[in-house]
């Protein structure tokens, strides 16, 4: 094998797409193909699985990646060090969650661009579980994410305080609620609820258990990814939702929705950066921590 196979089998698997790979790394798909299935003959493994739509890891692959990005680093750092200037820069690559993908990240990113002009991002977002799978597995060099997990291999910097609120219809039956604890009617409404492997829904059923709310009493009527549809389904009458204030502060402050707190302290939970604490810090990485610490004053 030699580092070219190794880096076109990562580029394809960064990108889910071989002409996508081949059209980044200026290479035709036949060869991109080729190089892919030089490795997968002489290791004896499928490194991809395949389909008319996108590629896929296998466990294989996954293995692979690993040490592949880890020798595609080493080669970067060598150039580096005897000032071998590459031709085209590293793209950082980033996983985020919905809400600091959404209303946190392009405030970073353009303070990121202000400050360094010229660097590259790569922005992928999934759900807080999906950031935490994408930099232990080394897809991606930096994450953010809406709560904790328990892997010992990321490290977690809070940077941003997130209130989760109940958000209502803004009609006389619930403007009647206003002040009361969600406590006293939450049980009695149907409860819509962001999709399993989502921070905000982790952090909903912490704060709701330390309310002392019973979860297996709630009535879940949906869960659903899509925050524009959880609050259109709301004003719809469907039910009531939890999501964060930042996801539905326009229709609150227009009054189409309503806000009500998760206890009297409210419902607060911490919006965390996220790297893997094994591996060393790429120095794109390092500039845009550097780039969060100073927005939000750490």
């Amino acid at each position: 094998m030699n580092l070219k196979q190794l880096e076109a089998f990562v580029k394809v698997a960064e990108t889910k797409n071989f002409s996508e790979a081949a059209r980044r790394l200026y290479l035709t798909q036949p060869t991109v193909s080729a190089h892919v299935a030089a490795l997968e003959r002489e290791l004896d493994v499928c490194l991809l699985r395949r389909n008319t739509k996108t590629v896929e890891l296998t466990d294989a692959g996954r293995e692979l990646y690993g040490y592949a990005e880890e020798m595609l680093r080493i080669e970067r750092k060598i150039k580096e060090h005897f000032g071998l200037r590459e031709k085209e820069k590293r793209t950082l690559r980033i996983a985020a969650s919905t809400i600091p993908s959404q209303y946190l990240l392009p405030r970073i990113m353009v303070r990121y661009q202000e400050k360094y002009p010229g660097e590259q991002l790569q922005v992928m977002e999934t759900d807080s579980a999906g950031v935490v799978e994408q930099i232990i597995s080394r897809r991606a060099d930096l994450g953010f994410a809406g709560t904790q997990l328990e892997e010992k291999r990321c490290a977690y910097l809070p940077f941003y305080r997130d209130e989760l609120v109940v958000i209502a219809p803004g009609n006389e039956k619930f403007r009647f609620r206003l002040g009361q604890e969600v406590t006293e009617w939450i049980m009695k409404e149907p409860l819509i609820l962001r999709e399993v492997g989502s921070g905000t829904r982790r952090e909903a059923e912490r704060l709701l258990g330390q309310m002392g709310v019973d979860m297996d009493g709630l009535n879940i009527a949906a869960s659903m990814e899509n925050q524009e549809t959880i609050k259109r389904s709301v004003r719809s009458g469907m039910g009531v939702a939890i999501l964060s204030r930042l996801a539905a502060e326009d229709e609150i402050s227009s009054g189409k929705l309503l806000a009500f707190p998760l206890g009297r302290e409210g419902g607060t939970r911490n919006i965390n950066l996220v790297y893997d604490r094994t591996r060393p810090v790429t120095p794109e990485a390092e500039k845009f921590i550097k780039t969060v610490k100073e927005l939000f004053q750490l």
